[in-house]
């Protein structure tokens, strides 16, 4: 469906140029670093959670089309979230993005669907995924930056 394929492009050129959220956030209590050597991508992921529920979230780096515009939908998708859905938003996006014949939960994944035609890509596929697995370090305290190698 060419026409469903040209607003997905729109989608993701739009948080490629525009992203929601790249910013600092001054009071975070959560944070991680990313790099994905293949690509050049570099994240710095700051949120901050306030009794369980990501309150704030932010990003700071460089990355291609595919990395900014993951990591944008991604702070779009968890900000306000409970920690505990936020897991589930990142289980369903890595399924989605490591699974391409994989049912997908579209009520879990809304607009992130439009990255599904990542996994066709697999050089790609790190580049999606790099803003997620540095989100998982933030939140579980892991202080080694993330690296997609």
């Amino acid at each position: 469906m060419p026409g469903l394929s040209d607003l997905y492009q729109e989608i993701l050129l739009e948080h490629n140029s525009k992203p929601h959220n790249f910013k600092t956030i001054d009071q975070a209590n959560h944070t991680s670093e990313g790099y994905n050597p293949l690509c050049g991508d570099q994240i710095s992921l700051a949120l901050k959670v306030v009794d369980g529920v990501i309150d704030d979230v932010g990003f700071q780096g460089v990355g291609c089309a595919i990395s900014r515009a993951s990591a944008s939908m991604m702070t779009q998708s968890i900000k306000g979230q409970s920690l505990e859905k936020a897991n589930e938003i990142f289980e369903a996006f890595h399924f989605m993005i490591t699974e391409p014949d994989g049912d997908l939960d579209l009520d879990i994944l809304g607009d992130l669907e439009t990255l599904s035609g990542v996994n066709e890509y697999p050089t790609r596929i790190k580049c999606a995924i790099l803003a997620w697995h540095t989100m998982k370090a933030a939140l579980t305290g892991d202080e080694d930056p993330i690296s997609t190698e």
